[in-house]
């Protein structure tokens, strides 16, 4: 096979689909009727049920995160360094869950799915979804696997909010709380950056005000420079540099760029903008956006983070990337400040890595031995249940 299984990969994994016909009221005030979640496991789950982990994506993430869904497969999922045997999460001790979100593209009903009220694709008229609305779906999909607690809730980014509601909304439900490279609500150039990368996508033309499949259109271009936008928010300068620096793929300097001179850095991108825009949906890239800056952890509660996580039981490792600009370590340390304050349990590093945001889905040698100790106090806490 194209890519490398070894004795520490979870092998050639099946995803699987779970069906819930009992209505979820959203957010927004809309209800959905009934849904289905495609979602993958990794290991066994034990017989007191205590051993159960559950993986929150990110922005463009889904189910697949760790495998191979053949042996064709040229890449395996998104965290295959961190779930496996032997592996921080590891699947010798471990049932590891990971799905795709509610609203995604990769299976879980989203705009991409049929209406059943009108028979067509929801498109743009999917309803709007908020963090909290994961949540309550991930606790239906818990139910529906017979998991009454989840010995941790990890998530990186937009992962990692997700995993703070768990533990506000359903403080029972879960023991440790793992929060990478994320933050309490997103700053104003967060949210801009968004804004300009929705508005990349919604000025194609073959977006067809979000009706493109039914129109038989595709917003690739806008899609393009959607993720072009977002690839270059999350590598840091040095990393840049030190992936790309000034290198040039084709053509001379020398001949004024007559030649047309390309960066390997431009064509890097474009290959990215375009390798995303034929697997992600538009409306899909839209829905999570937003999502991700409606997120306040703290707006219900008097806009006072330690209120909030006042209700909350378990223990939290948080982890942050000394070169991340888009989540910084500053932000993370308020989340440590707020939980110091709460008097709650709570384990904080900062790595040093030059990989920017991005950094929490690379097999960095110190972000994987503090992850893989913490986990070690888990599995021990597991067992003993």
């Amino acid at each position: 096979m194209a890519g490398t299984m070894t004795s520490s990969s979870v092998g050639i994994v099946t995803p699987r689909r779970a069906q819930f016909s009992e209505a979820l009221r959203l957010a927004c005030g809309r209800v959905l009727q009934n849904y289905e979640l495609v979602y993958e496991t990794y290991g066994s789950l034990n017989a007191e049920r205590s051993n159960a982990i559950l993986i929150c994506h990110a922005l463009s993430g889904h189910h697949h995160a760790a495998g191979y869904h053949s042996p064709e497969d040229r890449k395996p999922g998104w965290w295959d360094e961190c779930i496996g045997p032997g592996k921080p999460v590891d699947t010798n001790h471990f049932f590891v869950v990971s799905l795709n979100n509610l609203g995604g593209c990769h299976g879980s009903t989203g705009p991409t799915s049929i209406n059943p009220e009108t028979g067509q694709v929801w498109g743009p008229d999917f309803p709007a979804l908020r963090v909290r609305d994961w949540v309550h779906s991930q606790a239906r999909l818990a139910d529906y696997l017979g998991i009454e607690c989840w010995a941790a809730v990890i998530g990186g980014s937009l992962g990692g909010m997700q995993a703070m509601r768990w533990a506000l909304l359903y403080p029972d439900r879960l023991r440790h709380c793992v929060v990478i490279a994320s933050a309490l609500k997103l700053s104003a150039q967060n949210i801009a950056f968004n804004e300009i990368a929705r508005q990349a996508i919604q000025a194609d033309p073959g977006f067809a005000g979000g009706h493109y499949l039914r129109e038989e259109t595709l917003p690739a271009q806008g899609l393009a420079l959607a993720r072009m936008v977002g690839h270059i928010t999350y590598l840091s300068d040095d990393a840049m540099a030190n992936k790309f620096g000034r290198d040039l793929r084709s053509g001379s300097l020398e001949l004024g760029g007559e030649q047309g001179a390309e960066f390997q850095v431009q064509s890097y991108l474009r290959y990215q903008g375009s390798q995303f825009s034929g697997s992600f949906d538009a409306n899909t890239y839209i829905l999570m956006t937003r999502a991700l800056d409606y997120f306040d952890l703290a707006r219900e509660y008097g806009d006072d983070p330690v209120a909030a996580f006042s209700g909350a039981r378990c223990s939290f490792l948080v982890l942050s990337f000394s070169t991340d600009w888009r989540f910084s370590p500053r932000r993370s340390r308020e989340i440590v400040d707020a939980l110091i304050a709460t008097d709650r349990p709570v384990t904080y590093a900062e790595i040093q890595a030059d990989g920017g945001h991005d950094a929490f889905l690379m097999p960095i040698p110190r972000y994987l031995q503090l992850l893989a100790a913490y986990l070690q106090r888990v599995r021990s806490e597991s067992d003993a249940a």
